[in-house]
């Protein structure tokens, strides 16, 4: 690909596997036409959205048996959508979304890999209007608040997507900004449950986090 450069890794989730195509490495950097910069991104997190993440792996695991039946779905932030990718695979309503110029160019060819169909993708940027996005029932995350700003643009994105009875999923691996962004969600009228996430992933390493659960 121009610019950077991509790898790909089979990731096991319980007995199912994906492959997915990724970036190599945090070092990739591409932005020829300042597409990603106009979205407000800049150089050193270009990379962020192109790799798969430990919390990313937690919370697609989370969604292989979490209920799915009759719930419109949105994956916020979804960067490799792993967790998109296990609801699709269960014939679930899941739409994913992100603010990245490339997320939805990895998305189609991560879903050829794995021999799915097409899944839904809306551009989502958190700080600007997305009316073509709609309401939904159940609202996932995952490792989305590492910057001290994110917590009210998250909390106001969520709250205007949600619909009136709707679920929250946010997986943080134990990052500052959390109690920021827990406080923006109960003054906005959702009931929080905060629990401990697992001590280990799937692949078996060590763990650190908690999962952010809001409804209302």
């Amino acid at each position: 690909m121009p610019g950077y450069q991509v790898k790909h890794e089979t990731h096991l989730l319980g007995s199912s596997n994906f492959e997915i195509r990724s970036l190599l490495d945090r070092q990739q950097y591409a932005d020829p036409d300042g597409a990603a910069l106009a979205a407000g991104i800049s150089c050193a997190s270009w990379p962020l959205f192109g790799m798969v993440w430990p919390s990313a792996r937690m919370l697609a695991n989370a969604m292989q048996t979490y209920h799915i039946n009759g719930k419109r779905i949105l994956e916020v932030g979804c960067g490799l959508a792993l967790a998109s990718l296990v609801i699709h695979r269960r014939l679930g309503d899941i739409t994913a979304s992100d603010c990245h110029p490339l997320t939805e160019g990895f998305l189609r060819e991560n879903l050829r890999l794995n021999h799915l169909p097409r899944l839904k993708y809306q551009t989502g940027h958190w700080n600007r209007e997305n009316l073509a996005l709609g309401r939904f029932d159940l609202i996932i995350a995952s490792d989305v608040l590492y910057e001290r700003n994110q917590p009210e643009a998250l909390a106001t994105f969520i709250d205007l997507h949600a619909n009136e009875r709707a679920n929250i999923i946010v997986l943080d691996p134990d990052r500052g900004n959390r109690t920021a962004f827990c406080r923006s969600m109960v003054a906005r009228g959702y009931v929080s449950d905060v629990q401990r996430a697992g001590v280990t992933q799937c692949t078996g390493e060590a763990y650190k986090g908690h999962f952010l659960n809001f409804s209302r």
